[in-house]
């Protein structure tokens, strides 16, 4: 609804949300500082544990494949069989993503953790044990399934009970775990080379840290947010003291009560399909869809599941000298996420979205110009290095960037009634372009040649930059309230101005695109 008449007050509506941009200004002693709220560490840290895990599952199987290979020769001659015992864990992951905002939902972001740590756990002993390639891949499938509820439910969690003005660095703490658990599960891979059992050392100790997680989160919390929407505020309040100082402590508590009732009222019919049939929800499901797409769609799975396989394929045969430089390229994405932990409270999402993904496209033809000089001279090991360092360059800028900005901006572009619905139906989307990418390789590359299939994948970097550049809004700094107010300018608003109706003294003033906020 437009308000023709304009707002009557000219009292900025950010000096009421704490944690706005308006806010902090007025009250700066009021900012809380990343690493001064032990806290708040101490919740990232082990809901990111759920990134640990599936960071080492996607490292860990590069490597166990290699040596899975020598013992079944049945996988060792199938393309098809090597692509589905790598691509099953994320069949599972599907699943558990599309199952797992539910979850959220009805039973809590802390319940929906603790059993996708009971899930990987069995599926990592599966695994350990499995007497044949087909018990391997229904072992892959459970872990995978334990993988795609923690994918949901983590970046939720950490971005729920965060201060709004270091949500972004939080909640890319969780891809840090992830890119953390990558390099893990190469360290893992070398240091079990030459021991019995191989690969099944490989994949079982993958069981210890979520091991550790279940235990640890049974110590810890519900999310605030979620505890306002069950109508349990005594316990949502004991949360928040442990966040907040007392002066913003009063201020939190009373905007999420203001919220929490018409939250409820909202959460109480929505399904799936109420995602598309709101042409605001639909708008922000485009663009945390498109990002979530777009970021398996340039090549992070495949860079990470098979780099092994492209470094022998680029000349370098013996499996310990492929598994140790992806060790080295797998710090790398690590070093890189920490670098994005800073730049995306201080840069912001979308520009540092465009810049991974300009300086991909250059990197991906480095990849792309060293595959192909490899294959026309396979005794060239410069031709190879070549390739090695277009691999390395193509992870110094994908971690970053279009590592950490996906699974941010998901975590806080939706209302709160379709955080869970949405979240769960994104990371969905990021499993499914997984899936499509892992088990489409190998055989893509068998028809155009290595160096061709990084082709295509510097085109799609393209398109996805273009995707970036006209859709993708900045939402550093915003509240989830704030951000909920872009896509009603979307949705309902001439871009050249109006104003959004939101209560009956509350409208949001637009000007070239610009949000001029009133109460």
């Amino acid at each position: 609804m437009v308000n023709p008449s304009g707002p009557t007050n000219t009292v900025a509506a950010t000096e009421a949300t704490p944690g706005s941009s308006g806010y902090l200004e007025l009250y700066p002693e009021r900012k809380v500082s990343l690493l001064k709220n032990p806290y708040i560490l101490g919740v990232t840290a082990a809901a990111g544990i759920g990134g640990l895990l599936f960071g080492y599952d996607t490292g860990v199987i590069s490597g166990a494949l290699l040596y899975i290979k020598d013992d079944f020769e049945v996988v060792n001659r199938s393309s098809f069989l090597q692509e589905t015992i790598v691509s099953m864990a994320l069949v599972g992951a599907i699943i558990g993503a599309a199952t797992g905002g539910w979850i959220n939902d009805v039973f809590g972001r802390k319940k929906a953790t603790l059993s996708a740590d009971v899930v990987f756990t069995v599926g990592s002993i599966v695994l350990a044990a499995a007497p044949d390639p087909y018990v391997l891949i229904f072992g892959r499938l459970l872990v995978g399934l334990g993988v795609g509820i923690a994918s949901v439910t983590a970046p939720v969690y950490i971005a729920e009970s965060s201060p709004a003005e270091i949500r972004g660095s939080l909640v890319s703490t969780n891809v840090l775990m992830i890119t953390g658990g990558q390099f893990l599960s190469y360290l893992i891979n070398l240091a079990f080379t030459e021991v019995p059992g191989t690969w099944r050392w490989m994949l079982g100790v993958a069981a210890l840290p979520s091991i550790i997680q279940f235990f640890v989160m049974i110590c810890l919390p519900e999310s605030p947010r979620w505890l306002f929407l069950k109508n349990r505020k005594d316990e949502a309040v004991t949360v928040l003291t442990k966040i907040y100082d007392y002066e913003r402590l009063e201020d939190e508590v009373d905007y999420l009560t203001a919220l929490s009732e018409q939250d409820r009222q909202k959460r109480k019919n929505i399904k799936y399909a109420d995602v598309f049939r709101s042409k605001e929800i639909r708008i922000a499901f485009f663009v945390g869809g498109g990002l979530q797409a777009f970021q398996q769609f340039t090549g992070i799975s495949i860079a990470m599941y098979y780099s092994p396989t492209i470094i022998q394929l680029a000349g370098f045969s013996s499996n310990q000298l492929a598994l140790l430089i992806s060790l080295i390229v797998a710090g790398m994405n690590a070093a890189g996420t920490i670098l994005g932990i800073y730049l995306i409270d201080h840069a912001g999402r979308r520009k540092l979205a465009l810049t991974s993904l300009s300086g991909s496209v250059v990197a991906l033809a480095v990849l792309s110009a060293g595959c192909y000089l490899a294959a026309s001279d396979s005794t060239n090991t410069l031709y190879g290095w070549i390739a090695v360092i277009g691999l390395a360059l193509y992870i110094l800028f994908f971690a970053p960037g279009m590592g950490p900005v996906p699974w941010t901006v998901n975590s806080e572009i939706y209302p709160e009634e379709f955080r869970g619905v949405c979240g769960g139906m994104s990371a969905t989307v990021n499993w499914i372009c997984s899936v499509i990418m892992s088990e489409s390789f190998l055989s893509i590359s068998d028809a155009v040649g290595l160096g061709g299939s990084f082709v295509i994948l510097g085109a799609i970097a393209v398109v996805a930059f273009f995707f970036v550049l006209f859709f993708v809004p900045e939402t550093k700094g915003l509240t989830f309230e704030e951000v909920s107010l872009i896509w009603k300018r979307r949705a309902w608003c001439e871009y050249g101005g109006g104003d959004i109706y939101i209560s009956p003294t509350s409208y949001i003033t637009l000007r070239k695109g610009v949000l001029y906020p009133y109460i």
